[in-house]
Order: structure tokens, then sequence, then C-alpha cells
């Protein structure tokens, strides 16, 4: 958990060794090393040559041992110093003045590998960041300088509380504080478990977040082949009644299926009154969703339209069946009966499924019925995996229902600047639709 109080000094330095000039050369960050994992940090280089280049080097490890490493090259001014949010990057995983490209390019050393945070209570992602004297940035070298940002995703006063009440089954991120505070669930895609990153984040700007899991954790279901929405309603209702919840209505995020999953609880379930969509379909997915006497029937695929590509790669972005066809209206979630609101988040290069399809069709279904409870933000060059802001960039990693690993879709900067645009956009979205609530 990160802790309130930052180091005295500008960040945490480690002089390694003096170069030619006979300065030590130098590392730091501000406005600190410790930080939340959405934060940016200012690196800055001092004591080397005037105008010498540099390579930078970002990496880390991950839970499971994974590494994941950057570099861009440099060049230091007359002062034979760098600022990263002045001085642009001439090549490497990144060009240009990206003042935190080292930490959204990381990339993990073995393909496919997909960064995931499991422990966001007890340790931060460690980033170790070096200095190297030319623009080869030899690693086996001892580097000029070096320092270590501690990415946090809990802030110090938040509390990770396991649920396992009724049938839900999740971890709650209460903030510090007595409240209330907006009520979030939060629910990830065929990943299936719990996962907690992008919720803790939630909770330590302000918004008590429940973190979800729908298949595959505890004595959930194995799978989504038949889900019925009553548990969802079921979570939404412990949510909304916690001492600390500013009711009566709640909010829902999720990616991917989790995505047409929230646009079903706000249609169905009438104190669900702000969903984002990220990379979701505007019909039911895959298995059939259950409530009360309606069925959505699962919206199918079709595997020959799957396409092979480089390294054993696939493409399923033409896989998944089109919504308005006529076999699939059982599929399409009737969203003009909503009375909450939508943020519906595009990635134009998604290469899961037709993103820009489904968000079309969604918005059409609803002008067509006189609605107008809707956002939408679209993102070129942008892929399936639209994370919190600096996390690194996932272009392609295993995917649990194909049993390969698939293209996620994306150019590494755009995608990574539609990160940091939508992070907060998604915040005042819904904190604009449940800070100010009448009762229901």
């Amino acid at each position: 958990m990160l802790c309130g109080t930052r180091a005295a000094a500008a960040g945490r330095l480690l002089v390694l060794r003096r170069h030619g000039s006979g300065m030590a050369a130098r590392v730091w960050l501000e406005p600190g090393y410790k930080c939340l994992s959405d934060e940016p940090v200012r690196v800055r280089v001092g004591g080397l040559s005037p105008l010498q280049p540099v390579t930078m080097r970002a990496g880390l490890s991950d839970e499971k041992g994974e590494t994941f490493g950057s570099a861009a090259f440099y060049r230091a001014d007359e002062r034979g110093e760098l600022d990263l949010n002045r001085s642009p990057s001439l090549g490497g995983h990144y060009t240009g003045t990206e003042p935190m490209g080292l930490f959204w390019s990381l990339t993990p050393v073995k393909p496919f590998s997909r960064l995931v945070k499991r422990d966001v209570a007890g340790s931060p992602l460690r980033v170790h960041i070096e200095v190297f004297d030319g623009h080869d940035g030899d690693p086996q070298e001892r580097p000029l300088a070096s320092c270590v940002n501690e990415r946090w995703f809990m802030k110090e006063g938040v509390t990770r509380i396991p649920v396992r009440e009724g049938r839900v089954r999740g971890v709650l991120f209460v903030p510090p504080g007595d409240g209330p505070f907006p009520g979030i669930i939060d629910m990830y895609g065929s990943v299936g478990g719990v996962v907690e990153h992008r919720a803790s984040l939630l909770a330590s700007r302000g918004f008590l977040t429940l973190a979800l899991g729908y298949f595959g954790y505890d004595d959930l279901p194995k799978d989504f082949l038949n889900l019925d929405l009553e548990y969802f309603e079921e979570a939404v209702n412990l949510l909304r009644h916690h001492s600390k919840v500013k009711g009566p209505g709640v909010g829902a995020i999720g990616i991917s299926k989790g995505g047409d999953l929230v646009l079903s609880m706000t249609t169905f379930i009438p104190h669900v009154i702000a969903a984002v969509s990220i990379g979701g379909c505007n019909a039911n997915t895959l298995g059939n969703l259950h409530y009360k006497n309606i069925t959505l029937s699962g919206l199918g695929i079709t595997l020959d339209r799957a396409k092979f590509c480089e390294s054993n790669l696939v493409d399923i972005s033409e896989v998944t069946n089109n919504p308005k066809d006529d076999e699939n209206k059982d599929c399409i979630i009737p969203l003009e009966k909503a009375e909450g609101h939508f943020l519906f988040v595009v990635g134009e290069d998604d290469k899961n499924w037709n993103t820009p399809l489904f968000a079309q069709q969604a918005v059409e279904r609803l002008k067509e019925n006189g609605k107008n409870n809707y956002e939408i933000l679209t993102y070129p060059e942008s892929g399936h995996l639209l994370e919190p802001a600096y996390f690194p960039f996932c272009y392609a990693s295993f995917h649990r229902l194909v049993g390969l690993p698939v293209i996620w879709g994306g150019q590494m900067k755009p995608h990574s600047i539609a990160q940091i645009d939508l992070w907060p956009r998604i915040q005042r979205f819904l904190k604009k639709h449940l800070e100010k609530q009448s009762k229901l």
C-alpha cells in the first residue's frame, strides 16, 4: 500500500560511477520514488557530459517471474542534463517527447505475456530505471546511474475486503474516510477469476468498488455459458446497501465480456445507473444470460473467419457474428429500456471483435428509440485492452477460450496515449452520474 509520506528528497538516487567528465551521473524521479500506478513521474538525469548520447532502460519482473523491458535513446542538453518531460526520444521503443514512454512501452521478454497485478495490497510494481552510455545501451554493461519507481495500486487508507456473502464472490475496496462514496462494480472478461488492479485504483480515487467474480473463481461456475443476472443483481444490492455507498444507484465498469454484462445490468437492473463498456458488445455474447422470465441467447462465433498470422498469432476480430443478422436478434441487449447512462469506449483497431460496429449499432438503437443517455469515446489505432493510465501496452497474449495467443490490436504509442486520456474521463463520467443522484 502506498504510504502518504513521500521521501524528503525528490526521488531515490543510486549513483554508480563517474564518466569522462569526472562528474557522477544521477537519475531521479519527481515528485518521489513512490506513487500510484496511474500517476506520472518526472524522470530526470544529471551529471552527464554536454550532448552525451545515452540509452534509458526500464524493467520490471511480475509476480510470476516474467520480465518486461523498454529502452529509448536520448541526448543530454548543453548542461549534461535530461528531462523526459522535455527531451525527445531519438529511437528505441518510442520516439518523441513522451514523459512516461519508458513505462507504457514495457514489453514482455517472453513473447505474448500479459502483465497482470495480483497482489494489489502487499507489493508495488517495481520499475528499475537505468542510464547507459551511448545508443547501443548494452544491458550487460554497468549503468551510469539507476533508480527504482515503486508503482502502487492502493493508496494509504484504502481497505481490501474479500467478499463471500450469499452467492456473491469478489473483493471490495473501500476508500479512506466516512464517505459516502460512489459505488462501482468492476468486471473483466474471459480471463475469469477476480481482477483487482483497476478496482483498487478506483478506490484510491474515491470510488467504493467491488471487483466481482462471475466464473472461474471459488465456487462460482467454471465458465459463463449460462449466467443468471440475478447473481449480478445480488452483487448490486450488496454494494448499494453498504453503509459508505452513496445511493440509491451504483455504477458498473466492464471490459470485453464484462463490457456486455454491464450493459445488460444497466438495462435490466434499475439501480445500475451508469455503465462504462470498454471494448464491449451490444449483444449478450457466447453464453446465455437469464433474468426472471427473460433469456438473452449468446451471440455465436464462426471459427472459419479466424486469421492465423505471424508467430502463430490469431486474429479473431471477425469471428464473432453480427448481432443484427436475423438469427441473432434474440441476443441483442434492449438498451432502449435502460434509464441509466452508458459510456461506450471503442478501440478502432480492436482485434478481439468488431467493437466499432457493435458501438455503432448500440448508438443507432438508442437514437431510433429517442434516447440520448449515452456517450461514446473512440480511439484510433487503439486495441481491445484499454487499461488504466500508464499500464504497459499488451499487443497479444494467451486467450483462455481460444487456447492460443491472440492479437488484441492497437499500436503501442497511440494506444498508450488513449489510456492516459481515457482513465480520467471514466472517473468523470461515473462521478457525474453517481454523485448527484435523486431517489429512485
